[in-house]
């Protein structure tokens, strides 16, 4: 007896491979009969829920690798705006930032809303730790994580602007490969942010090679995505050459006028190297308000360097323009106008731009960013900062994977009054949708960079296809209507057309339905 019989679907299976006709049988958590073809009268199969698909597509459940749901399972474990996308893995950890080692609580605030040095009284002691409490909470979907270089750096030695001595740098090898026998699936870098940003390549290859030994991937938030992003991945590329590790370089975007139109000789340097990359479907980012200083300006600083003329000069000409070579992003090639702040103190400026706020407080615009940052350093915000063309290409390369760099939230949940970037409810839908019916690539290519490809590169085995043997995680789903309704406007809004999304053979969510069955669990780069 089947646990479940999906009868008469269009199978696009997440190889790339024409789709085609068929019913899928689900027996203990995994896929346990395609039949093609001319379909048997359902009483004749013995399963206990049937699911009439009515030629509706069935896909391997989608897998976010790029997704800040570090703490999702302890807060909204139902993880509503991402189940419901058709999402059913998650990888974590990213930007340099996981919850173990007890990491930067402003950063991944901004990300997920809670204080994750203590979420509701918990510490995590080990990544192990972390790892076990996630399986305890079982959320709605699957977590694998990454071991975040910036978490590791900050335990070890704080934000020291400096390199690590020889003990420090013991230390954190250590830390490293402690998390890769817990399961990691490898190693963070978010190198715009501190600390990350004080580390040197040298210190990161080392951390590298500790994750390579143990079979991992080194996926990072480059040093820049502007005027410096050639430069960045190339440091990318020489990480992985020196450490001997997979390299992936994090949310792919050419940001800033300084590099519109470039996004083929992007997508040519990361592919030649061997590498890839992850892409949200947005021509916006998100990220800190304090990703605008530059390393020698901490925010905890800002007050003390801004009391002194001299100070406050370099500080405005960095954040306004940049710093000659120096990694560091900037407004150029932006524009006040263009970043809206997300979350801050001041309630009534969420949602505005800062050259806004800035005409509401009667101050240069230069000078309100500060003032935001001084009342909350973790002040987030959004860049509308990319052109649609280099988005649309980059979507169309077939060897990008889709993922969201956003967070489980929900409209009822902590962040139900925060404007959040839509991709958070929208993205998987929007390539499947928008980008799909506008012909910018095929059904098949779309599924496949959800599934099958970040599946090999993850190493998330047995996930990403639909074959008989492997798991099934399933989304169901109408091609012909699937789209996001997610706006900057009106962010917490699910998509439309997504109709059934199974987690390991349970049915997770169906459409016209509020409750969501909880079936994810842990998944560990041994296969675990």
């Amino acid at each position: 007896m089947l646990d479940l019989w999906i009868t008469d679907a269009t199978i696009v299976d997440g190889t790339g491979a024409p789709r085609y006709r068929a019913s899928v049988g689900v027996d203990g958590g995994r896929v346990a009969v395609i039949r093609r073809g001319s379909l048997e009268p359902v009483a004749s199969v013995d399963a206990a829920i049937t699911m009439p698909a009515e030629g509706l597509a069935l896909a391997p459940g989608f897998i976010d690798v790029h997704n800040h749901s570090d703490m999702a399972p302890f807060v909204v474990p139902d993880m509503p705006s991402t189940i419901r996308q058709g999402v059913t893995t998650v990888v974590v950890g990213n930007c340099g930032a996981s919850p173990f080692p007890p990491s930067s609580a402003a950063e991944l605030t901004s990300w997920s809303g809670v204080d994750l040095e203590h979420p509701h009284g918990r510490a995590f002691d080990s990544f192990g730790a972390f790892l076990e409490q996630v399986e305890q909470a079982r959320p709605a979907v699957h977590v694998a994580s990454l071991i975040g270089h910036g978490s590791i750096r900050e335990l070890t030695m704080g934000r020291e602007r400096r390199p690590p001595n020889e003990v420090e740098l013991h230390t954190m090898r250590g830390l490293v490969a402690d998390a890769m026998h817990a399961g990691a699936i490898g190693l963070s870098t978010g190198l715009i942010y501190v600390p990350g940003m004080h580390a040197g390549t040298e210190e990161i290859v080392t951390l590298a090679s500790e994750a390579a030994r143990a079979g991992g991937i080194y996926a990072s938030h480059i040093r820049g995505e502007g005027t410096h992003l050639f430069r960045a991945v190339d440091e990318a590329i020489e990480i992985g050459t020196r450490a001997g590790i997979a390299v992936h370089v994090s949310h792919l975007k050419c940001e800033t006028s300084f590099v519109w139109g470039r996004a083929r000789e992007l997508l040519a340097r990361v592919h030649d190297a061997g590498a890839t990359g992850d892409q949200y479907p947005y021509a916006a980012w998100a990220s800190t308000l304090s990703s605008l200083l530059p390393p020698w300006a901490p925010v905890t600083e800002l007050r003390e360097l801004l009391s002194k003329p001299a100070g406050r000069a370099r500080l405005i000409a960095s954040v306004e323009r940049g710093e000659g070579d120096a990694f560091q992003s900037s407004v150029e090639g932006v524009g006040w106008d263009r970043i809206v702040i997300e979350a801050t103190a001041d309630a009534s400026s969420r949602g505005l731009s800062v050259a806004e706020i800035a005409g509401r407080r009667g101050v240069e615009p230069v000078d309100a960013c500060f003032e935001l940052l001084i009342e909350e350093p973790a002040t987030s915000c959004i860049g509308h900062a990319m052109h649609d063309d280099d988005v649309r290409t980059i979507t169309a390369d077939p060897k990008v994977m889709v993922a969201s760099d956003g967070a489980a939230v929900a409209p009822d949940g902590p962040n139900a009054d925060v404007p959040v970037h839509p991709r958070s409810y929208g993205t998987f839908p929007r390539v499947l949708g928008q980008d799909v019916r506008e012909g910018v690539l095929s059904l098949e290519d779309a599924v496949r960079k959800m599934t099958s490809l970040p599946a090999d590169r993850f190493g998330l085995t047995g996930r990403g296809r639909i074959t008989e043997g492997s798991w099934a995680d399933l989304v169901l789903f109408d091609p012909a209507t699937v789209a996001d309704r997610s706006t900057f406007d009106r962010p917490h809004t699910f998509p439309v057309g997504i109709e059934a999304v199974i987690v390991e053979g349970a049915t997770a969510w169906r459409r016209g339905s509020d409750s969501i069955e909880r079936s994810g669990r842990v998944l560990r780069r041994d296969g675990s």
